[in-house]
């Protein structure tokens, strides 16, 4: 199942033009610069662009076309914004129920103890917002936007107002949403972190026009993009727990290239986790070094190359099926006599646990 969306505005000098698919589950990542219409199309998806024209169908059902168009309040839908916008004169208990008249119980797939629970606010329900900490009203919009059980959940940097705890406060319950429930999320942010440890879709924005979309770890290694090009290039690895070295406080990860050995919590074996890893901490060798204290060494293929600078070079590799990038200087890249389809080791000095 799909949603489809097709949208065109023209606002003075700014024209959104848009046509996307995207898989009608997971979180959907709206990435890009400043100004190039992240915002504006959630605005479009939920009807709030009175001159935006175009498309969109959740699941098959038509929510806009030449002929229909519903209006904000017949599109069942969550909208999470930078501010809360709570009310001010309601208990946290009264913002949660506001928007539950407007949703027959026939239709409410989310139970607003359901949404209490995901969102760890039980213990809040008879404060006002006044009383909350900033990363409490978050989870209070979350969970009021929650609560009208809608078929998409649009969220527009919802931790942009947060300071750096706050923010690593809430992420959990973030990823508890993604895991437990079905509901596709579009996801704006200007953070990497954030979308790396969300995703699972990327649409990359620039101009008002998606230049590139797709699965997050293809999107982050195609070095025909920025996003490889950076000084933050990074991939991302699916895989599953192995095991737990309570000696040395190191978890085992099996993924289709090897097992990654690194830091972190005591998780249960077969437990899905996302690893991180940055281009600049991926080094190549010609043979497998034994005497290293790198303990990431896999078997790798060149997929593809190209300049960043003239010092330096991103490689796109394939180890095991499973891509990955690694930043090297030009000098190295010619020492190594590297080129598409050479087999080699990657040597990956840094690996994060994001999940």
């Amino acid at each position: 199942m799909t949603i489809e969306a097709c949208f065109k505005l023209d606002r003075g000098n700014f024209r959104l033009d848009v046509d996307l698919q995207t898989p009608s589950r997971g979180v959907t990542a709206i990435y890009g610069p400043s100004g190039c219409g992240k915002t504006t199309l959630l605005r479009a998806f939920a009807g709030l662009e009175n001159s935006c024209t175009g498309i969109l169908k959740i699941d098959h059902e038509t929510w806009q076309d030449q002929q229909v168009n519903r209006p904000p309040h017949q599109r069942p839908l969550g909208y999470v914004f930078q501010e809360t916008a709570l009310f001010t004169h309601l208990d946290v208990q009264r913002n949660l129920e506001y928007g539950l008249r407007r949703v027959p119980k026939s239709e409410r797939r989310v139970s607003l103890a359901k949404a209490i629970k995901l969102l760890g606010i039980g213990h809040l329900l008879e404060r006002r917002p006044d009383q909350l900490s900033g990363g409490e009203k978050q989870r209070v919009a979350i969970a009021r936007a929650l609560a009208v059980s809608p078929r998409i959940l649009l969220m527009d940097e919802p931790l942009s107002a947060l300071d750096q705890a706050r923010k690593q406060e809430i992420m959990p319950y973030l990823e508890s949403l993604h895991d437990e429930l079905e509901i596709p999320v579009f996801y704006v942010s200007h953070s990497p972190d954030e979308v790396a440890r969300l995703a699972d879709h990327l649409l990359l924005m620039q101009e008002g026009k998606i230049i590139a979309s797709g699965p997050i770890g293809h999107m982050l290694t195609r070095i025909d993009l920025p996003l490889a090009l950076g000084d933050d290039a990074e991939a991302l690895v699916e895989g599953k727990v192995a095991g737990f070295d309570r000696e040395y406080s190191l978890t085992q990860v099996d993924f289709p290239g090897g097992r990654f050995t690194v830091s972190g919590k005591e998780l249960p074996v077969g437990h899905p986790v996302r690893l991180r890893i940055l281009a600049r901490d991926v080094s190549l060798a010609l043979s497998e070094n034994e005497n290293t204290s790198i303990l990431n060494i896999f078997p790798a293929k060149v997929e593809a190359l190209t300049s960043i600078n003239p010092s330096q070079m991103i490689v796109r590799l394939d180890t095991g099926g499973v891509p990955i990038l690694s930043r090297i200087t030009r000098k190295s890249a010619e020492a190594l006599k590297l080129e598409r389809g050479k087999l080699l080791y990657a040597q990956v000095k840094t690996v994060a646990l994001l999940s």
